[in-house]
């Protein structure tokens, strides 16, 4: 069952988010969900490279600039972040506030950075009825990326600090 913790990211996903431990992170694969032009849900699936937390009310985001997720972004303004892992299923609703900008050393693969405002964090937990079942694994993706591949460099250097068109 779901339950609201609010329009911020508690202190715990601010964490999980901010990349501070992102070398025990990096092969975890994180869903992203955006709305398409017909109004379905679409899908895509990030690492905790390309994502990061600054504070409970913002996220930086790294994708494609023209991938289809980043043009639902673009046009519609939503997207959902799922973390889906043994310790936590937690849904984050967001809100595209300006993106995709561009990523400096990021035109040769092609990256653009999306700046998200927090709108809800829902958690979800088994239920009693449930019989205690859960999540035993996250999805998880190989080879995992070193930190020090030209990409991850520059998908790192864009998701540094938040920033907007002035």
């Amino acid at each position: 069952m779901t339950h609201s913790r609010g329009p911020a990211l508690p202190a715990e996903l601010v964490e999980r988010l901010s990349q501070r431990d992102l070398a025990r992170r990096l092969g975890v694969a994180l869903p992203f969900v955006t709305v398409d032009a017909d109004g379905r849900p679409h899908p895509m699936l990030l690492s905790y490279l390309e994502v990061r937390a600054y504070d409970p009310g913002t996220l930086g985001l790294v994708l494609l600039k023209t991938s289809r997720s980043a043009r639902n972004l673009l046009e519609r303004k939503a997207g959902t972040l799922l973390v889906i892992e043994p310790d936590a299923i937690v849904y984050v609703k967001a809100r595209a506030l300006d993106g995709p900008l561009p990523v400096e050393g990021g035109d040769e693969f092609g990256l653009g950075y999306f700046l998200l405002a927090v709108e809800d964090v829902l958690e979800d937990a088994a239920t009693e009825w449930e019989g205690g079942m859960r999540i035993t694994q996250a999805t998880r993706y190989r080879p995992t990326p070193t930190l020090e591949e030209p990409w991850a460099r520059v998908t790192l250097a864009a998701l540094a600090a938040p920033r907007a068109r002035a």
